[in-house]
Parts: C-alpha cells; sequence; structure tokens
C-alpha cells in the first residue's frame, strides 16, 4: 500500500510540505520527502531535492500532478490513501465544524485545540484539495466509516497525534514560529538550538514507525535564522500525515466528527 502525507498550508505563497510512504501492517518505509509541491514533483523527474535552496516555491496543490508524481516513485502504484493536514469538507467550509469542536474538547486540555477554519483560510485550496481528490476517485472518509476502506481523502492534525507517537501529556514544542512564545527570556540561537533539538526528537519517533527516512537535518551551526528551519517542520509535519495515513489503513485509527468531515487519529498502543 501507498500513502502520500501532505502538510498542505492554507494560503498560496507558503510551501507545503510532502511525503510518501509504502508498506503495510505495521511495517512502512519512506520512498518520498519534500519541502514543497514542486519539489516533490521534481523527485518523480530525476531531480534531488536541495535542501540548502534559499527558499521553496508555494503554489495552489495540482491534485493530478501530486498523484502522478507518487505513482512514478512508487513504482507505478497510485496512493491508497492522501492524508492531509487541512479543514476538509464534503461542504463548503465557512466555519467552525463538529471535527474541529470534538477536535478541542479531546485534546484542548493538552494544549491541542484545533484551529478555527472560515471561508478564506483555507477556503479555496481546501476546497482544491477535497474536489480534487475526488474527482480522481478518493472520496472524504467521514466519521461513520471504518479505517481501511481505499482509496480514500483522510484529514489529519499532527498536534494531537504526536502526543501519541513520542507519548506525550502536553503539546510539542517544534514550530518555528512559535520558538519566541516558547522560550522568551532565550537569545535566537538557543531558541533555534531547542527547536533542532525537538526536530530530532520527533525524527527519531518517526524513524521507529517508518524506516528508510532520509531527512537531512541541519547542524546548529549551518543555521543562520529560524525562518531556515521551516521546511523542516513543514517536511516532518508531512511525515506525521503519513504516519497518521499508515493508521488508517492499518486500522488502527479512529475518527472524530460527522458524516461531511472527519478528523482521524492513531489509536493509542
Amino acid at each position: 500500500m501507498i500513502v502520500l502525507g501532505i502538510d498542505a498550508a492554507w494560503t498560496a505563497n507558503a510551501p507545503s510540505g510532502v511525503a510518501m510512504v509504502a508498506g503495510g501492517q505495521g511495517e512502512w518505509r519512506c520512498v518520498a520527502i519534500a519541502p514543497s509541491y514542486d519539489a516533490f514533483i521534481a523527485l518523480a523527474d530525476g531531480r534531488t531535492v536541495n535542501w540548502a535552496a534559499s527558499r521553496f516555491k508555494g503554489s495552489i496543490p495540482d491534485v493530478s500532478e501530486l498523484l502522478d508524481a507518487a505513482t512514478v516513485l512508487s513504482g507505478g502504484l497510485r496512493p491508497d490513501v492522501v492524508a492531509v493536514d487541512m479543514p476538509l469538507s464534503r461542504d463548503p467550509i465557512v466555519g467552525r465544524r463538529r471535527a474541529d469542536n470534538e477536535v478541542s474538547t479531546a485534546f484542548g486540555s493538552r494544549w491541542c485545540s484545533a484551529h478555527s477554519p472560515n471561508a478564506e483560510r483555507p477556503g479555496p485550496i481546501g476546497a482544491t484539495l477535497t474536489s480534487g481528490c475526488a474527482h480522481l476517485g478518493y472520496p472524504l472518509a467521514a466519521a461513520h466509516e471504518f479505517p481501511g476502506a481505499f482509496p480514500r481523502l483522510i484529514e489529519v492534525y499532527p498536534h494531537p497525534a504526536i502526543l501519541t507517537l513520542l507519548c506525550l501529556e502536553r503539546r510539542f514544542e517544534y514550530k518555528v514560529g512559535k520558538a519566541r512564545r516558547y522560550w522568551p527570556d532565550l537569545a535566537p540561537a538557543a531558541r533555534r538550538s531547542n527547536i533542532l533539538g525537538n526536530f530530532h526528537k520527533l525524527l527519531e519517533g518517526l524513524q521507529a514507525a517508518i524506516t528508510g527516512i532520509d531527512l537531512p537535518l541541519p547542524g546548529c551551526r549551518e543555521i543562520s535564522s529560524m525562518s531556515h528551519l521551516k521546511r523542516f517542520e513543514d517536511s516532518l509535519d508531512a511525515l506525521v500525515c503519513a504516519w497518521v495515513g499508515t493508521c488508517y489503513a492499518d486500522r488502527t485509527a479512529y475518527a472524530l466528527g460527522d458524516d461531511r468531515a472527519a478528523i482521524w487519529f492513531p489509536e493509542l498502543s
């Protein structure tokens, strides 16, 4: 089986991480990982990711191109599951959904409440992903369905999933944009070091569940700014999406929400 994980940006100008894994029954390996849609599609053309590039371009997702690239990278197999970190729905999203409220009830005390989507963010991007996947045979999995139906598009939320992956009691501090809030009294270099250290912890947790992950995290001396680390955060989130997708494929996942929109989570082991 093939799982495609996408850390989808809510705006078109921000890059989106993409990761693909293959396997089944608890044995999964990483096939590809990239910090943007363009970089992932380029992998299928035989080009490598330049992780030291000055920047990676954001874009509106072209579902057909992404699935075609995944098929090439897998040796001819189309993904069975597309797992996306973005609010998705069978109806237009104009505000909070039942899924968002249920997630906040379940995980709010652990600092993992759901964000509030609206018609503008992610708005058209979420609709593009949902309709594009449905057109190509990937209907959105709803809460009343059993996990393991294929092919499917599923919505995931990395923060609560990471609680299970790393056996944590509260939200993991790895978001680049929140480093100042995490450690207000530290110098910028110390904040970067802490973020990078947490990247390594998250990567180790993912490597215990998925073999063959080749994500070249930089050393502290290679980081000139916090923004340089964002590409690695996006790629790690894509890997978390893919991992939740493997749980769905292995039927060890559950959903919160309703028959219009649902967010999937790994079951506790």
